[in-house]
């Protein structure tokens, strides 16, 4: 797995960004099974320019917490036996890794959260990870069912890297 990370802004998480970052994507591509070795890039930033990427990207007009930039479609979430692995625009031609896509995180929204939620930066990060994992392996939250789906597993990387609430 390649994981890398580019941070921006003057904030400063009070922990481990990258050991933190590996063990939750390592969890994610365990749970879902993933077949393949995986390349996932993470941008640190700030609320300002997570607010314009998210306008760019998406026409919503704030800061959101986290943003997910999937690489694949997948037919079912977390199926990858559609993967055609001729494909050099899903596989890193110098690694042979899959390019599972990009996550953005703003880090005042990770403070400002684990603050509102009355728990720590770190659960709060790991949490993000996790939930923008799950977006890049094609699950989402717009319909009730697909919500409930996206929660367990959630709940079952959270478990597994034993980051709770």
């Amino acid at each position: 797995m390649s994981l890398f990370i580019e941070e921006e802004g003057e904030i400063r998480l009070p922990f481990d960004i990258k050991e933190t970052a590996e063990l939750v994507v390592s969890a994610a591509l365990e749970v879902e099974q993933c077949p393949y070795e995986a390349e996932v890039n993470l941008l640190l930033t700030t609320d300002e320019e997570i607010h314009r990427m998210n306008l760019e990207f998406r026409q919503i007009d704030r800061p959101t917490d986290v943003l997910s930039f999937p690489m694949i479609e997948y037919g079912r979430p977390g199926d990858f036996s559609g993967i055609d692995e001729e494909r050099d625009d899903i596989f890193n031609p110098e690694s042979g890794e899959l390019l599972l896509g990009d996550i953005v995180i703003s880090k005042n929204k990770v403070l400002s959260q684990a603050e509102q939620y009355g728990h720590e930066p770190k659960r709060e990060y790991a949490f993000l990870i996790a939930h923008s994992m799950l977006h890049l392996f094609g699950y989402d939250h717009m319909e009730e069912e697909e919500r409930h789906m996206m929660e367990e597993r959630q709940r079952i990387i959270m478990q597994k890297v034993n980051i709770l609430r």
